[in-house]
């Protein structure tokens, strides 16, 4: 049992930073968005969609610029940059909308040249692999990884959105309670970045 509570010390740490006030304030805001607020806030370019567009740019440059193991860090910036475009759908939502209909948008396959998104995509996630490898932003994952602890708070709240979210779209049709879980889960994203990156507590120097 000792040892089990020496392990735990060790490895991962429960306090509470001043970053987690923000994921605590979004897992709190979920409950309440679902039942008050407009169903169109939950629609594509709409008031989550660009909350979450603001976390994610934050955490991109955030990650840019680090003040430790930059090279993930670049890594994490290239995740991030994929997330915002995807939650743009690519620019699918931003510049192909079915005039006269609400939320509804053409798909790629409706769209000349729609074909060449999924390769782009795919090129891009293969150069973003081979950039982890190459750079060995993975040995400063595991450097992290061996010697900062874990704040524990900051991963349940983004393993919540992650939950939240999937639940949502895969039984429910509720375009708020998806958005806003997926917002919990990006702002989560954002202040881990800010921990690790910025925090001297967190930095694996």
């Amino acid at each position: 049992m000792t040892k089990f509570l020496d392990f735990i010390s060790s490895h991962f740490d429960f306090k509470l930073y001043k970053s987690t006030i923000f994921p605590i304030l979004a897992a709190l805001a979920v409950i309440p968005c679902v039942k008050y607020l407009p169903e169109h806030f939950g629609y594509e370019n709409d008031v989550l969609e660009n909350l979450q567009l603001v976390a994610l740019g934050i955490g991109f440059f955030l990650a840019i610029f680090s003040k430790t193991s930059k090279k993930f860090f670049y890594f994490v910036a290239l995740v991030l940059f994929l997330l915002f475009a995807r939650e743009l759908n690519y620019g699918r939502t931003v510049f192909f909308a079915v005039p006269g209909e609400v939320n509804t948008y053409y798909s790629w396959k409706q769209i000349k040249y729609g074909w060449l998104v999924n390769p782009i995509i795919g090129l891009y996630i293969v150069a973003g692999g081979l950039y982890f490898f190459i750079s060995k932003a993975f040995v400063e994952l595991w450097n992290i990884i061996k010697k900062v602890k874990f704040p524990v708070w900051n991963i349940l709240l983004l393993i919540l959105g992650v939950v939240l979210g999937e639940y949502a779209e895969k039984t429910t049709e509720n375009f708020l309670f998806e958005e806003s879980a997926e917002l919990l889960f990006y702002i989560s994203l954002t202040a881990m970045i800010w921990l690790y990156g910025y925090n001297k507590k967190f930095r694996c120097e």
